[in-house]
């Protein structure tokens, strides 16, 4: 498996059968140069411009936006319906979260959650080896929240994301850099430019692994 970060929560995640999944595609409002992206698969958390670009994804994919539960391309997919905010959807909607079962490695996917898990979700997310987590806070849980939910998932591996980089100019001060969320952990941190792994690596990457976006174009 084979994943890139894009920038605010857009990844590519690549199997080891070469079948391809976009996860919140952006668009160039938001500061990053769009990615050229090609997929089997697209989901996307929300119907926000910054998560829901799929107009710049090639190929004939299947386009997954609502919570349930899919097999597409070989990949056992999981949609859980979340909130965008910690009042219940009254101020930002919903928000979904997706998890991938993929080359027997489960990936959950948090895009714009805005609270911590209920044990309803926590039952119906089930086990996660590679976490995808906003950390930014603002428009969703903050770094302490996001320290948090990590402790309730227990992943072996967490990816930050969502938060303030270069690439975002002044939109990104609404965001706090993921280095804040790197201090309120206690948990080994390791920087690479892309995730390539198999079920036997995870213990090798235990801890949170901050991707770099600018390596992926």
């Amino acid at each position: 498996m084979n994943i890139k970060w894009f920038g605010q929560s857009c990844f590519t995640i690549i199997s080891d059968n070469g079948s391809k999944i976009v996860i919140d595609p952006f668009d160039k409002k938001i500061g990053y140069p769009l990615p050229n992206l090609e997929a089997d698969i697209v989901t996307t958390s929300h119907n926000h411009s910054d998560h829901n670009n799929v107009s710049i994804v090639r190929g004939k994919f299947t386009h997954l936006d609502k919570p349930g539960q899919y097999l597409e391309s070989g990949i056992v997919i999981s949609g859980i319906s979340t909130f965008h905010d910690n009042k219940g959807g009254t101020f930002r909607g919903k928000n979904i979260v997706f998890k991938y079962t993929i080359d027997d490695i489960n990936v959950c996917h948090c895009g714009d959650l805005g609270h911590k898990f209920s044990p309803k979700q926590l039952e119906q997310i089930g086990r996660v080896d590679i976490l995808l987590l906003p950390v930014g806070g603002l428009a969703t849980i903050n770094a302490l929240a996001a320290v948090e939910v990590m402790e309730q998932l227990k992943p072996v591996i967490t990816i930050p994301m969502h938060y303030r980089t270069k690439a975002l100019g002044l939109l990104g001060y609404l965001f706090s850099p993921v280095e804040k969320f790197l201090s309120l952990s206690t948990k080994t941190t390791m920087t690479i430019k892309n995730l390539s792994l198999t079920k036997e690596d995870l213990e090798t990457y235990r801890g949170i692994v901050v991707l770099d976006y600018m390596a992926v174009y």
